[in-house]
This record gives C-alpha cells, structure tokens and sequence, in this order.
C-alpha cells in the first residue's frame, strides 16, 4: 500500500465528513466558541471555554484519528493472521466493503437510510464507552480533549464502518492503520471548519446539493469497485480510484 493508494480513503473521508457534521459538528464548535453541544443521538451536553481554542479542537481531532488507526489496525491484523486469506473470504470482504461504500453513498444522498440501523446496532459499544466522558467534563484542556476524541472515535458511525472494511482488507494491521489515518484525514478539513467557522459551514455543508455531490462521489467510488469485482479483472488506470485492494 502506497501514498497514492491511500487517496481514495482519503476522498471517501472528505465527502463523507457532511455526515460527521451531525455526528462531531456540535462538539467541535462548542470547543472553540464555548457553547453547549447538541445532542445527536445518545450524545451529553459538552461545555467548553474560548481560551485554547483551537489547539483543542486539533487534540480532539488527533485523538479521534488515533482511535480510528487503532481499529484499522486491529481490523488489517485480521489478515495478517491469515483470517481473511482464504480465496472466498477475500472476495466475500471485497463485495461487502464495496457494498458498504454504496450504502454510504446512499445514505449521504439521504437517498437510503439503511446504515443509520447498523449504527443502532454499534449502540451496544457507545453504551459502554459513554460513561467514561464524565470525568473528562468540562473539556476545557487539550488533554481532555485529546482524551475525548479518542474516546468519540468509537462512537458507531456506518461511514467509520465502510472504512474499517476496507482497512481489513489491506493485509496487515500497519496498513489497516494507514487506511484508517488515511480517511481520518480525510474528515478533518471539515471538522477543523466547524471549530474555526462554527455554524456557518454547518450550514454550507448541509445543503442537499452538497450532500448528493458528496454522496455521488462515494457511490461512484463502491459501484466502481463493484464493476472489477463482478469482471475479476483489472480496469487498467481506473484500479488507481479503488478504494478497497483488489483481492
């Protein structure tokens, strides 16, 4: 896996991140402008003050992708112990990352809703890190912010989901880390936005035409995927824009 492999992820986390906008938005902003965040779904109230703004707003960013690269690593390690070397199961985990990244495409379009059950179902873990915010409560240092985002990168997410997919199919657990800091970058310029421009760009990236764009871009990005994996073969340059290896 090399840097220019990675940019698909990388573009996937870029559109993608309109959805970290309901997800993380109002925890960003409330570490720069020192509101109370909103609550998307099971989410507490964070409260947080203007001084040292921006440099929490980096450590929870930094803690959130840390958390990501550690999953992608656990998820590339599946393959490292040869759990997912057999010839069929690398296919199956082809078809079905593919399939996510469709699912995700729709899902931003708000086309489908069908990842928004499989984050319900990821409740079962958030149920279970939650309690461990309440001490880190108010983030009014780097450090606790640092120490939330990692925490919030467990957080079930269908579009972290799509991801860890792909990461587990990048044959060891150092490039499913890549993988996974891959498309955390990816999330950051927009989550690096809202703590700088707050509601503004909220309400920028909210707008339907931007969340088809965004979607038609990772629809394109899974049916692509799909078109080679139903072929079996090479597309040429085109296997340059896959985001997941090729089997």
């Amino acid at each position: 896996m090399n840097a220019f492999s990675l940019l698909p992820l990388f573009l996937v986390g870029l559109a993608g991140s309109v959805h970290c906008i309901g997800m993380c938005g109002g925890i960003v902003g409330a570490l720069s402008v020192g509101v109370s965040a909103p609550r998307p779904r099971a989410v507490i109230a964070i409260h947080a003050v203007q001084d040292s703004g921006a440099l929490r707003v980096l450590a929870y960013n930094g803690g959130r992708i840390a958390s990501y690269m550690l999953a992608g690593a656990a998820a590339g390690s599946l393959a490292g112990a040869g759990m997912v070397r057999m010839a069929s199961l690398q296919i199956a985990g082809y078809w079905l990352a593919n399939l996510m990244l469709v699912a995700l495409g729709l899902y931003l379009m708000d086309a489908w809703r069908g990842l928004a059950q499989l984050e319900a179902a990821g409740n079962v873990l958030w149920r279970r890190v939650r309690p461990l915010l309440q001490p880190l409560l108010p983030m009014d240092t780097p450090l606790k912010a640092l120490a939330v985002g990692a925490l919030w990168g467990w957080v079930p997410c269908g579009m972290v989901y799509s991801a860890l997919l792909t990461a587990m199919m990048a044959g060891s657990a150092l490039h499913g880390a890549a993988a996974m800091a891959a498309f955390g970058l990816g999330t950051l310029p927009t989550l690096l936005g809202m703590g700088l421009l707050g509601a503004r760009l909220r309400q920028h990236l909210q707008r339907r035409r931007v969340r088809i764009a965004s979607g038609l871009l990772v629809l394109g990005f899974g049916l692509l995927g799909l078109l080679r994996a139903a072929n079996g073969v090479s597309l040429g340059w085109l296997d340059a824009l896959c985001v997941t290896p090729h089997p």
